[in-house]
């Protein structure tokens, strides 16, 4: 019953807002022990030498990217199938920091291929099927941003969301499906890691910090887009922060 009663909107907004602060505190603490980790303690490889120190960034947000995705399909469906106004904020709340972490995944690669295949780019399937995967994020967005009506926007969002996310498994599994140049996993959850420990937990930390990082934002993006399709309900008017901001303007 405390997960309906939190599906309102109103109800949401506040819990939201007691969580994202916290969330981000954590995310930062955590990033910070993460790169100390990664970039101070941890050896350099054997083959890769230094340059493999850029995987504690660029593996965490690839894997945030599809996870986000995923995320942003699951509230679709939700939406799709329950008509619940919270799935189409949560939705596009999660959108642009997806988004971010999809190019951040492409830009560190970039950064990562250069000393070992001597090029920034190749038609790879894992690289070309994350490079979808952000212009699944930046349709979203546009969609969404170009349908006035809500309602057809959120639907209209949640259908490309739940189509999209048949790429995220391409992206996964692309390096067993196809002979590709870019490397394995180094961590599954069947068979053991190929890296040292102090390596596995500076990228373990990274993560992490990249998910609580995700969820303070979507959090934090919800709140905003919730005052905004509501903006003219009573419980919005009656809310401290737009009291203040009323008072301000007055004021000026």
């Amino acid at each position: 019953m405390k997960l309906f009663h939190y599906a309102a909107p109103h109800n949401f907004y506040h819990l939201a807002g007691r969580l994202w602060p916290w969330l981000a505190l954590v995310a930062s603490a955590l990033a910070v022990a993460g790169l100390w980790t990664g970039f101070m303690v941890a050896p350099s490889d054997a083959q890769q030498g230094q340059a493999y120190r850029i995987i504690y960034i660029h593996v965490p947000v690839s894997w945030m990217a599809m996870l986000i995705y995923l995320a942003m399909a699951f509230w679709s469906v939700l939406g799709l199938a329950f008509q619940t106004r919270l799935s189409g904020l949560m939705t596009r709340a999660l959108a642009p920091t997806g988004a971010l972490m999809a190019f951040l995944s492409l830009w560190t690669g970039a950064l990562w291929g250069k000393p070992m295949w001597g090029t920034y780019w190749v038609w790879d399937a894992r690289l070309t099927s994350m490079l979808i995967l952000l212009f699944l994020y930046l349709g979203y967005i546009a969609l969404t941003s170009a349908i006035e009506d809500p309602r057809r926007s959120d639907r209209a969002g949640a259908l490309l969301a739940v189509v999209g996310s048949v790429n995220v498994p391409i992206i996964y599994f692309s390096v067993q499906w196809w002979n590709t140049l870019h490397q394995g996993a180094s961590v599954s959850f069947t068979q053991s890691p190929r890296m040292a420990s102090v390596m596995l937990t500076g990228m373990l930390l990274m993560s992490l910090a990249m998910w609580l990082y995700a969820v303070a934002m979507a959090l934090r993006r919800v709140r905003s887009l919730i005052l905004v399709r509501d903006s003219h309900a009573a419980w919005v008017q009656q809310l401290p922060e737009v009291l203040a901001l009323r008072a301000l303007r007055s004021a000026a």
